[in-house]
Parts: C-alpha cells; sequence; structure tokens
C-alpha cells in the first residue's frame, strides 16, 4: 500500500467507563471518542473523525465496542492496534484492528449489539468488583421472577416505555433477539441482546426488573407496562456502572472470533 491510497480500519476497543463521560465527543469533555481522535490526529497529523457502533453513556463500560476510521498512509491496518495503544490511557485500549471495505461501517454494518448488567448483593462491600457493578443489597431479589419477566422482551416490540428523553430517534422499535438473568453465587447478571437499544434502555429496563425482584410488580405488570408504554412509571434508572456493552455483531466480522470472546469474564461470588 503506498501512502496515497486511502483505507478504512475497524477498531475493536475496550474501555472502563468511569473516567470518561461517554463514548461522544463533546466539548470541556473526556470521552472515549475525543481520546481516540487525538490518539488518531497526532499521527495522521489531520483531524480525523472514529466512528462507533454505538454511544455508552457516562460511566458505561466497553468490553469490545466497534469503531471505524479512514486513514491515508502506510501504516498496515493490523498496525493501528499498537500504534494507538501507546498514545493512549490506561483505562482504554485497542484489542484488535483490521482492514474492512470502503462502504463497511461500524454502526450501520452491525447487526446486534449485546449488553452485560451487573447486581453484587452481598451485604459486605467489594472495592474489585464496585467499579463494575450495582452494589445492591438492601432487600433480596427473587431472580426466577426476573427472568420470567424478561421473556416476553424477545422479539420485535415498541419499547418507548424504556427510552429515555433526549435521544433524537425518530421510534422506539427494537428487535430483541436473546435475554438472560443468572444468579453467581452473591453475583446476578442481566443480558440482552438485540439488533440496537434505545436511549437508556438497558439501565431502565433493570430498575424496573429490581422492582420485579423485590415484588413491587409481578413478571405480568412489568410486561403490561411496556406493552402499553406507561413511561410514567419508569421511574428508576440503575446505576451505570454496572453496564457493560459486551459485544458487537456483524453478519462477517472483520476481527478472528477469539478476540472478542470472553473480554469480561462472569463475576462469580459464592454464596457463603
Amino acid at each position: 500500500m503506498t501512502s496515497s491510497q486511502q483505507q478504512r480500519i475497524a477498531l475493536m476497543i475496550q474501555y472502563m467507563g468511569t473516567g470518561f463521560h461517554g463514548w461522544q465527543r463533546q466539548p470541556n469533555e473526556r470521552s472515549v471518542q475525543g481520546d481516540i481522535e487525538a490518539a488518531l490526529d497526532s499521527v495522521l497529523g489531520r483531524p480525523t473523525t472514529l466512528h462507533g457502533a454505538g454511544r455508552t453513556d457516562a460511566g458505561v463500560h466497553a468490553a469490545a465496542m466497534v469503531g471505524h476510521f479512514d486513514a491515508i498512509g502506510p501504516i498496515p491496518a493490523h498496525r493501528w492496534a499498537s500504534v494507538l495503544n501507546s498514545r493512549l490511557a490506561d483505562d482504554v485500549v485497542i484489542l484488535a484492528s483490521a482492514p474492512v471495505a470502503s462502504d463497511w461501517h461500524a454502526r450501520f454494518s452491525a447487526s446486534s449489539r449485546r449488553y452485560r448488567y451487573t447486581l453484587y448483593t452481598d451485604p459486605k462491600p467489594n472495592l474489585f468488583l464496585a467499579p463494575y457493578t450495582w452494589h445492591y443489597y438492601q432487600e433480596s431479589l427473587d431472580v426466577d421472577l426476573m427472568r420470567k419477566a424478561l421473556f416476553p422482551l424477545v422479539g420485535r416490540h415498541h419499547l418507548a416505555a424504556f427510552h429515555r428523553t433526549g435521544s433524537n430517534r425518530p421510534h422506539s422499535w427494537v428487535d430483541v433477539h436473546e435475554v438472560q438473568c443468572q444468579r453467581r453465587g452473591e453475583v446476578v447478571d442481566i443480558e440482552v441482546q438485540a439488533s440496537g437499544f434505545l436511549y437508556g434502555m438497558m439501565r431502565l429496563l433493570v430498575g424496573m426488573l429490581v422492582q420485579v425482584g423485590r415484588r413491587i410488580y409481578t413478571p405480568e405488570s412489568f410486561t403490561e407496562i411496556w406493552q402499553q408504554e406507561w413511561r410514567d412509571r419508569v421511574k428508576y434508572a440503575a446505576p451505570a456502572r454496572g453496564l457493560c456493552l459486551l459485544s458487537v455483531g456483524y453478519p462477517e466480522s472483520p476481527f478472528p472470533e477469539r478476540i472478542g470472546a470472553n473480554t469480561l469474564p462472569h463475576f462469580l461470588i459464592p454464596s457463603v
């Protein structure tokens, strides 16, 4: 490749959201997009736009976010990961870089996104889990009821009840592919895979699921709330720190499967 040829590069990105004001570039606030674009600018010598597969809120983590940018220069696609990592802070890392077609897009070519929300239910605090979990121990949670409430979400639904204000998305239709809710000792994991996610959707959904686990709502009333689009009854959003974007799916991924596998292992705190 000569220095005059443009190439499109896909990146698999991992970051701890604690120190970021979300993914999206914004003035006077640190963002994931902003940090990586600054590193790109320092290499390429010109402003460069990084397009992401989605936008995580302030404090939300990502195990394997995907982005892309266009570059002119001699650096091979597979070398961009190490080039950028030498210029990035310790709370963001490029897991892999790969060449993609000129019409490939990190957001619009994606077929799915998968999120996991993690709750830690032991009354004893744990500093090593604190940045990645919601320490919820005030009341016991019935995970069986929470799981039962999740299942009806699978399919294509209008989920306006879980859509925060402030989004410019014109509708609230979501294709939900898979849902899971499991207890692993003192840890509860909630996973949802969908074509895409509404602004604030996972945190609002988890906040309502906790109400089901506390038996404030039944699984049936939970379903009725989102089917009837009663947004005024969805009052609580789970804290950002427990949420992580696990993966972004593509019909043909530019990365080897092993790169994105197990990027966020399950926490396991046995019950005593």
